[in-house]
Protein backbone atom coordinates (compact mmCIF):
# COMPACT_ATOMS: atom_id res chain seq x y z
CA UNK A 1 0.00 0.00 0.00
CA UNK A 2 1.48 3.20 -1.39
CA UNK A 3 2.27 6.16 1.67
CA UNK A 4 -0.75 8.50 0.36
CA UNK A 5 -3.02 5.80 0.29
CA UNK A 6 -2.23 5.30 4.15
CA UNK A 7 -2.24 8.71 4.89
CA UNK A 8 -5.93 8.97 3.37
CA UNK A 9 -6.92 5.43 5.41
CA UNK A 10 -5.37 7.45 8.83
CA UNK A 11 -7.99 10.60 8.50
CA UNK A 12 -10.39 8.95 8.21
CA UNK A 13 -9.58 7.40 11.41
CA UNK A 14 -9.11 11.13 12.95
CA UNK A 15 -12.47 13.01 12.76
CA UNK A 16 -11.40 15.27 15.53
CA UNK A 17 -8.33 15.82 17.37
CA UNK A 18 -9.10 13.66 20.42
CA UNK A 19 -9.81 10.74 17.65
CA UNK A 20 -6.59 11.68 16.27
CA UNK A 21 -4.66 11.32 19.55
CA UNK A 22 -6.47 7.86 19.91
CA UNK A 23 -5.50 6.82 16.73
CA UNK A 24 -1.66 7.14 17.40
CA UNK A 25 -1.89 5.84 20.64
CA UNK A 26 -2.85 2.63 19.36
CA UNK A 27 -0.46 3.09 16.46
CA UNK A 28 2.27 3.51 19.80
CA UNK A 29 0.60 0.48 21.61
CA UNK A 30 1.07 -1.55 18.79
CA UNK A 31 4.34 -0.64 18.41
CA UNK A 32 5.02 -1.93 21.66
CA UNK A 33 4.87 1.56 23.40
CA UNK A 34 3.80 2.64 27.48
CA UNK A 35 0.94 4.83 28.23
CA UNK A 36 2.42 7.50 30.96
CA UNK A 37 0.10 9.63 33.02
CA UNK A 38 1.41 13.16 34.25
CA UNK A 39 -0.16 12.21 37.58
CA UNK A 40 1.58 8.90 38.26
CA UNK A 41 5.67 8.28 39.12
CA UNK A 42 7.74 7.29 36.09
CA UNK A 43 10.11 4.59 36.10
CA UNK A 44 11.83 5.10 32.38
CA UNK A 45 14.20 2.44 31.38
CA UNK A 46 17.31 2.23 28.80
CA UNK A 47 15.82 1.14 25.85
CA UNK A 48 12.05 1.87 26.93
CA UNK A 49 9.47 3.76 24.19
CA UNK A 50 6.90 5.61 25.85
CA UNK A 51 4.39 7.96 25.70
CA UNK A 52 1.75 10.85 27.17
CA UNK A 53 -1.28 12.47 26.47
CA UNK A 54 -2.87 15.68 27.62
CA UNK A 55 -6.63 16.29 27.47
CA UNK A 56 -6.82 13.21 25.28
CA UNK A 57 -6.28 15.40 22.65
CA UNK A 58 -2.54 15.93 22.15
CA UNK A 59 0.13 13.48 22.40
CA UNK A 60 3.86 12.77 23.37
CA UNK A 61 6.03 10.07 22.59
CA UNK A 62 9.36 9.08 23.29
CA UNK A 63 12.11 6.53 23.39
CA UNK A 64 15.35 6.59 26.17
CA UNK A 65 18.16 5.33 24.02
CA UNK A 66 20.64 2.26 25.27
CA UNK A 67 23.58 5.07 25.66
CA UNK A 68 23.88 8.03 27.26
CA UNK A 69 21.66 10.62 25.52
CA UNK A 70 23.09 13.33 23.56
CA UNK A 71 20.05 15.62 23.24
CA UNK A 72 16.40 15.29 21.79
CA UNK A 73 15.88 14.88 17.90
CA UNK A 74 11.64 16.23 17.94
CA UNK A 75 8.77 17.07 15.55
CA UNK A 76 5.80 18.66 16.06
CA UNK A 77 2.95 18.78 14.24
CA UNK A 78 -1.19 19.59 15.09
CA UNK A 79 -3.66 17.33 15.06
CA UNK A 80 -6.71 20.02 14.86
CA UNK A 81 -7.92 22.02 11.93
CA UNK A 82 -10.55 24.56 10.95
CA UNK A 83 -14.27 23.38 11.88
CA UNK A 84 -16.96 24.46 13.32
CA UNK A 85 -18.28 23.60 17.53
CA UNK A 86 -21.29 22.72 18.21
CA UNK A 87 -22.50 25.19 21.04
CA UNK A 88 -24.08 23.93 24.16
CA UNK A 89 -27.35 24.40 23.74
CA UNK A 90 -27.15 23.46 19.56
CA UNK A 91 -30.88 23.23 18.17
CA UNK A 92 -32.02 26.18 16.68
CA UNK A 93 -35.92 25.39 15.69
CA UNK A 94 -37.94 27.29 12.96
CA UNK A 95 -41.26 26.46 11.94
CA UNK A 96 -40.86 23.17 9.72
CA UNK A 97 -36.72 22.77 10.20
CA UNK A 98 -34.19 21.70 13.07
CA UNK A 99 -30.73 23.82 12.73
CA UNK A 100 -27.42 23.41 15.07
CA UNK A 101 -25.77 26.10 16.77
CA UNK A 102 -22.20 26.32 15.89
CA UNK A 103 -19.28 28.86 16.03
CA UNK A 104 -16.34 29.01 13.67
CA UNK A 105 -12.98 27.10 15.06
CA UNK A 106 -10.06 28.54 13.32
CA UNK A 107 -9.54 30.35 9.98
CA UNK A 108 -11.70 28.43 7.60
CA UNK A 109 -12.36 28.80 4.20
CA UNK A 110 -15.99 29.14 5.00
CA UNK A 111 -17.43 28.94 1.47
CA UNK A 112 -15.86 25.32 0.81
CA UNK A 113 -18.52 23.82 3.72
CA UNK A 114 -21.24 24.57 2.21
CA UNK A 115 -23.30 21.69 -0.14
CA UNK A 116 -21.13 18.81 1.48
CA UNK A 117 -22.05 15.77 3.90
CA UNK A 118 -21.00 16.32 6.91
CA UNK A 119 -21.44 14.78 10.70
CA UNK A 120 -20.02 15.35 14.16
CA UNK A 121 -17.29 13.86 15.95
CA UNK A 122 -15.74 14.28 19.41
CA UNK A 123 -15.38 13.72 22.40
CA UNK A 124 -18.86 13.86 25.76
CA UNK A 125 -18.27 13.81 29.17
CA UNK A 126 -20.38 11.00 30.94
CA UNK A 127 -21.72 11.52 34.98
CA UNK A 128 -20.85 7.58 35.89
CA UNK A 129 -21.68 7.44 39.69
CA UNK A 130 -18.95 8.98 41.57
CA UNK A 131 -16.97 9.79 38.46
CA UNK A 132 -16.98 11.85 35.06
CA UNK A 133 -15.61 9.57 31.98
CA UNK A 134 -15.01 10.72 28.87
CA UNK A 135 -15.66 9.03 25.67
CA UNK A 136 -15.28 9.77 22.16
CA UNK A 137 -18.31 10.47 19.91
CA UNK A 138 -18.38 9.70 15.89
CA UNK A 139 -21.96 9.42 14.16
CA UNK A 140 -20.42 8.10 11.01
CA UNK A 141 -23.21 9.02 8.73
CA UNK A 142 -23.75 11.83 6.71
CA UNK A 143 -25.87 13.67 9.19
CA UNK A 144 -26.19 17.43 8.46
CA UNK A 145 -25.25 19.79 5.50
CA UNK A 146 -24.99 23.50 5.36
CA UNK A 147 -26.95 24.97 1.96
CA UNK A 148 -26.54 27.32 -0.47
CA UNK A 149 -28.96 30.16 -0.98
CA UNK A 150 -29.53 29.54 -5.09
CA UNK A 151 -28.37 31.93 -7.98
CA UNK A 152 -31.82 32.93 -8.30
CA UNK A 153 -32.19 34.21 -4.92
CA UNK A 154 -28.97 35.69 -4.48
CA UNK A 155 -27.70 36.88 -8.17
CA UNK A 156 -24.61 38.40 -6.91
CA UNK A 157 -23.53 35.36 -5.09
CA UNK A 158 -20.77 35.01 -7.91
CA UNK A 159 -19.48 38.34 -7.51
CA UNK A 160 -18.63 37.73 -3.90
CA UNK A 161 -20.70 37.75 -0.74
CA UNK A 162 -20.05 38.14 2.87
CA UNK A 163 -20.42 34.71 5.14
CA UNK A 164 -22.07 35.59 8.10
CA UNK A 165 -21.39 32.88 10.68
CA UNK A 166 -24.09 33.23 12.63
CA UNK A 167 -26.67 32.64 9.76
CA UNK A 168 -25.02 31.49 6.83
CA UNK A 169 -22.97 28.56 7.82
CA UNK A 170 -25.60 26.97 10.67
CA UNK A 171 -25.57 23.25 9.53
CA UNK A 172 -29.17 21.93 8.92
CA UNK A 173 -30.28 18.93 10.80
CA UNK A 174 -33.90 18.21 10.10
CA UNK A 175 -37.20 18.49 9.84
CA UNK A 176 -39.36 19.88 12.96
CA UNK A 177 -39.76 16.22 13.73
CA UNK A 178 -36.11 16.27 14.66
CA UNK A 179 -36.52 18.69 17.76
CA UNK A 180 -35.31 17.46 20.96
CA UNK A 181 -33.36 14.38 19.21
CA UNK A 182 -29.60 15.62 18.89
CA UNK A 183 -28.76 15.20 22.57
CA UNK A 184 -30.28 11.65 22.07
CA UNK A 185 -28.35 10.66 19.11
CA UNK A 186 -24.78 11.61 21.07
CA UNK A 187 -25.71 9.89 23.99
CA UNK A 188 -26.87 6.49 21.58
CA UNK A 189 -23.13 7.00 20.14
CA UNK A 190 -21.55 7.31 23.35
CA UNK A 191 -23.62 4.04 24.55
CA UNK A 192 -25.40 6.21 27.67
CA UNK A 193 -28.58 8.00 27.97
CA UNK A 194 -28.24 11.51 27.54
CA UNK A 195 -29.45 12.72 31.23
CA UNK A 196 -25.95 11.51 31.24
CA UNK A 197 -24.33 13.38 29.38
CA UNK A 198 -23.06 16.78 31.48
CA UNK A 199 -20.53 18.22 28.34
CA UNK A 200 -19.31 17.62 25.38
CA UNK A 201 -16.56 18.99 22.92
CA UNK A 202 -17.92 18.29 19.68
CA UNK A 203 -17.32 19.72 16.16
CA UNK A 204 -18.14 19.23 12.55
CA UNK A 205 -16.21 16.42 10.00
CA UNK A 206 -16.78 16.76 6.43
CA UNK A 207 -17.82 13.18 5.58
CA UNK A 208 -15.93 13.51 2.03
CA UNK A 209 -13.57 10.68 1.65
CA UNK A 210 -10.16 11.66 0.52
CA UNK A 211 -9.15 10.11 -2.62
CA UNK A 212 -6.28 10.02 -5.17
CA UNK A 213 -6.99 12.53 -8.20
CA UNK A 214 -5.58 13.78 -11.77
CA UNK A 215 -3.57 12.03 -14.21
CA UNK A 216 -1.71 8.45 -12.90
CA UNK A 217 -3.25 9.62 -9.19
CA UNK A 218 -0.74 12.39 -8.94
CA UNK A 219 -2.46 14.50 -6.36
CA UNK A 220 -4.71 13.57 -3.49
CA UNK A 221 -8.15 15.05 -2.17
CA UNK A 222 -9.25 15.13 1.21
CA UNK A 223 -10.21 16.94 4.27
CA UNK A 224 -7.72 17.71 7.05
CA UNK A 225 -4.18 17.15 5.21
CA UNK A 226 -3.46 20.61 7.02
CA UNK A 227 -2.03 19.17 9.38
CA UNK A 228 -2.73 15.52 9.83
CA UNK A 229 -0.73 15.06 6.34
CA UNK A 230 2.22 16.13 8.57
CA UNK A 231 1.41 14.31 11.40
CA UNK A 232 1.22 11.13 9.90
CA UNK A 233 4.50 11.72 7.96
CA UNK A 234 6.63 12.37 11.21
CA UNK A 235 4.70 9.59 13.44
CA UNK A 236 6.07 7.15 10.30
CA UNK A 237 9.40 8.34 9.82
CA UNK A 238 9.48 8.42 14.14
CA UNK A 239 8.62 4.57 14.30
CA UNK A 240 10.58 3.33 11.56
CA UNK A 241 13.74 5.19 12.53
CA UNK A 242 16.98 3.26 13.68
CA UNK A 243 17.69 3.83 17.11
CA UNK A 244 21.08 6.37 18.26
CA UNK A 245 21.76 8.36 21.29
CA UNK A 246 20.06 10.74 20.65
CA UNK A 247 16.57 10.79 22.80
CA UNK A 248 13.91 10.53 19.50
CA UNK A 249 10.32 12.61 20.73
CA UNK A 250 7.47 13.34 18.64
CA UNK A 251 4.76 15.68 19.61
CA UNK A 252 1.61 16.41 18.24
CA UNK A 253 -0.30 19.14 19.39
CA UNK A 254 -4.20 20.88 19.50
CA UNK A 255 -5.78 24.12 19.33
CA UNK A 256 -2.71 25.52 16.48
CA UNK A 257 -6.22 26.80 14.54
CA UNK A 258 -6.65 29.11 17.14
CA UNK A 259 -2.89 30.25 18.24
CA UNK A 260 -1.95 27.36 20.49
CA UNK A 261 -2.77 29.02 24.05
CA UNK A 262 -4.09 25.83 25.94
CA UNK A 263 -3.29 23.85 28.44
CA UNK A 264 -2.51 20.70 25.60
CA UNK A 265 -1.41 23.88 23.08
CA UNK A 266 2.18 24.40 21.58
CA UNK A 267 2.33 27.25 23.64
CA UNK A 268 1.69 25.19 27.06
CA UNK A 269 4.35 23.73 29.10
CA UNK A 270 3.35 20.09 27.85
CA UNK A 271 6.52 19.77 26.00
CA UNK A 272 8.99 21.62 28.26
CA UNK A 273 7.91 19.82 31.32
CA UNK A 274 8.07 16.51 29.99
CA UNK A 275 11.57 17.51 29.05
CA UNK A 276 12.44 18.24 32.15
CA UNK A 277 11.04 15.11 33.93
CA UNK A 278 12.85 12.78 31.48
CA UNK A 279 15.92 14.23 31.90
CA UNK A 280 15.36 13.93 36.44
CA UNK A 281 14.13 10.28 35.51
CA UNK A 282 17.30 9.72 33.77
CA UNK A 283 19.14 11.01 36.99
CA UNK A 284 20.08 14.71 35.43
CA UNK A 285 20.69 17.48 37.52
CA UNK A 286 19.83 21.00 35.93
CA UNK A 287 23.16 21.41 34.35
CA UNK A 288 22.90 18.08 32.65
CA UNK A 289 19.33 19.25 31.12
CA UNK A 290 20.39 22.48 29.77
CA UNK A 291 23.55 20.68 28.54
CA UNK A 292 20.87 18.01 26.39
CA UNK A 293 19.11 20.90 25.43
CA UNK A 294 21.85 22.73 23.84
CA UNK A 295 22.35 19.73 21.28
CA UNK A 296 18.36 19.33 20.33
CA UNK A 297 16.73 19.95 17.63
CA UNK A 298 13.20 20.54 16.47
CA UNK A 299 11.17 20.08 13.42
CA UNK A 300 8.06 21.89 13.06
CA UNK A 301 6.21 20.12 10.65
CA UNK A 302 3.26 22.26 8.97
CA UNK A 303 2.02 22.16 5.11
CA UNK A 304 2.71 24.76 2.95
CA UNK A 305 1.35 26.75 0.22
CA UNK A 306 2.32 25.93 -3.53
CA UNK A 307 1.86 27.86 -6.17
CA UNK A 308 -1.41 28.09 -7.72
CA UNK A 309 -1.83 27.26 -11.08
CA UNK A 310 -4.68 29.78 -11.76
CA UNK A 311 -3.27 32.44 -9.40
CA UNK A 312 0.65 32.13 -9.79
CA UNK A 313 0.87 36.25 -8.98
CA UNK A 314 0.16 34.95 -5.29
CA UNK A 315 3.42 33.58 -4.69
CA UNK A 316 7.25 34.74 -4.36
CA UNK A 317 8.46 34.09 -8.02
CA UNK A 318 11.69 32.03 -6.72
CA UNK A 319 10.77 30.57 -3.39
CA UNK A 320 7.71 28.74 -4.19
CA UNK A 321 6.82 25.27 -3.44
CA UNK A 322 5.18 22.42 -6.07
CA UNK A 323 3.53 19.82 -5.20
CA UNK A 324 5.10 15.87 -5.67
CA UNK A 325 8.49 18.22 -5.62
CA UNK A 326 9.43 17.22 -2.18
CA UNK A 327 9.45 19.01 1.68
CA UNK A 328 9.42 22.35 2.05
CA UNK A 329 11.61 24.61 3.78
CA UNK A 330 9.66 27.51 4.97
CA UNK A 331 11.47 30.57 5.69
CA UNK A 332 10.59 34.22 6.37
CA UNK A 333 11.97 37.45 7.56
CA UNK A 334 9.34 37.96 10.70
CA UNK A 335 10.57 35.04 12.46
CA UNK A 336 6.64 33.60 11.56
CA UNK A 337 8.55 30.61 10.74
CA UNK A 338 11.73 29.84 12.45
CA UNK A 339 13.86 28.51 9.99
CA UNK A 340 17.96 29.84 10.22
CA UNK A 341 20.63 29.30 7.93
CA UNK A 342 21.49 26.76 10.74
CA UNK A 343 18.93 24.69 11.00
CA UNK A 344 18.01 24.48 7.21
CA UNK A 345 21.73 23.50 6.69
CA UNK A 346 21.34 20.32 9.22
CA UNK A 347 18.37 19.58 7.57
CA UNK A 348 19.46 19.67 4.16
CA UNK A 349 22.02 17.51 4.69
CA UNK A 350 19.67 15.01 6.50
CA UNK A 351 17.71 14.99 3.28
CA UNK A 352 20.31 14.73 0.78
CA UNK A 353 22.21 12.05 2.56
CA UNK A 354 18.88 10.15 2.39
CA UNK A 355 18.09 11.09 -1.47
CA UNK A 356 14.97 12.84 -0.62
CA UNK A 357 13.95 16.27 -2.48
CA UNK A 358 14.07 19.67 -0.69
CA UNK A 359 12.30 22.99 -1.63
CA UNK A 360 11.64 26.29 -0.17
CA UNK A 361 8.87 28.45 0.68
CA UNK A 362 8.59 32.58 1.49
CA UNK A 363 5.77 34.46 1.61
CA UNK A 364 5.72 36.87 -1.15
CA UNK A 365 7.30 40.02 0.33
CA UNK A 366 4.11 42.45 0.71
CA UNK A 367 2.11 39.50 2.17
CA UNK A 368 1.87 38.47 5.70
CA UNK A 369 1.84 34.69 5.81
CA UNK A 370 0.61 32.05 9.15
CA UNK A 371 2.69 31.18 11.50
CA UNK A 372 3.24 27.77 13.38
CA UNK A 373 3.33 25.81 16.17
CA UNK A 374 7.60 26.04 15.88
CA UNK A 375 7.36 29.62 16.79
CA UNK A 376 5.27 29.05 19.82
CA UNK A 377 7.24 25.70 21.38
CA UNK A 378 10.58 27.73 21.21
CA UNK A 379 9.46 30.65 23.64
CA UNK A 380 9.13 27.28 26.57
CA UNK A 381 12.09 24.84 24.91
CA UNK A 382 14.62 27.35 23.53
CA UNK A 383 16.62 24.46 20.90
CA UNK A 384 17.28 25.20 17.19
CA UNK A 385 14.15 24.40 15.11
CA UNK A 386 13.12 24.49 10.99
CA UNK A 387 10.08 24.79 9.86
CA UNK A 388 8.63 22.38 7.15
CA UNK A 389 5.47 20.98 5.46
CA UNK A 390 4.28 19.66 2.47
CA UNK A 391 3.00 21.62 -0.89
CA UNK A 392 -1.04 21.88 -0.88
CA UNK A 393 -3.46 23.85 -2.49
CA UNK A 394 -6.72 25.19 -0.54
CA UNK A 395 -5.15 25.38 2.72
CA UNK A 396 -8.06 25.88 5.43
CA UNK A 397 -10.68 24.78 2.81
CA UNK A 398 -13.06 21.77 3.63
CA UNK A 399 -11.07 19.28 1.05
CA UNK A 400 -7.67 20.32 0.47
CA UNK A 401 -5.36 19.27 -2.34
CA UNK A 402 -1.51 17.81 -2.31
CA UNK A 403 0.85 15.77 -4.11
CA UNK A 404 0.62 12.38 -3.47
CA UNK A 405 4.43 11.30 -4.14
CA UNK A 406 5.18 14.14 -0.91
CA UNK A 407 3.76 11.78 1.64
CA UNK A 408 6.65 9.42 0.92
CA UNK A 409 8.93 12.04 0.98
CA UNK A 410 8.18 13.37 4.45
CA UNK A 411 8.11 9.95 5.82
CA UNK A 412 11.70 9.06 4.36
CA UNK A 413 12.94 12.53 5.66
CA UNK A 414 11.80 12.17 9.04
CA UNK A 415 12.80 8.83 9.39
CA UNK A 416 16.27 9.81 8.49
CA UNK A 417 16.21 12.81 10.79
CA UNK A 418 15.17 10.59 13.63
CA UNK A 419 18.03 8.02 12.61
CA UNK A 420 20.70 10.88 13.36
CA UNK A 421 22.53 11.64 16.22
CA UNK A 422 23.36 15.61 16.05
CA UNK A 423 25.52 17.45 18.59
CA UNK A 424 27.01 20.20 18.99
CA UNK A 425 31.52 20.22 18.87
CA UNK A 426 33.99 22.32 20.86
CA UNK A 427 33.07 25.17 18.15
CA UNK A 428 29.70 25.10 18.67
CA UNK A 429 29.32 23.63 14.93
CA UNK A 430 26.63 20.83 14.60
CA UNK A 431 28.26 17.40 13.73
CA UNK A 432 26.76 14.33 12.75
Amino acid sequence: MSESTSLLQFIQTCPSPFHAAETIACRLRESGYEELLESASWDLKKGGSYFVRRNGSSLISFRIPVQKPTGFLMSAAHSDSPTFKIKANPERSGAQYVSLETEPYGGALLSTWFDRPLTVAGRVLIQETNRIVSRLVFIDRDLLVIPSVAIHMNNTANDGTKILANVDTIPLYGTSDARDTFLKQIADAAGTDPEHILSYDLSLFCRQHGCHIGYADSFILSPKLDDLECVYGCLEGYLQAEPTSSIPVLCVFDNEEVGSGTIQGAGSTFLRDLLRRISLCLEMNEQDHQRLLSGSFLVSADNAHAKHPNHPEYSDANNCPYMNEGIVIKMAASQSYTTDGISSAVFRRICSDAGVPVQVFANRSDKRGGSTLGRIADTMVPVSTLDIGLAQLAMHSAVETAGAKDVEYLVRGMRAFYSSTLHRDSEHNWAF
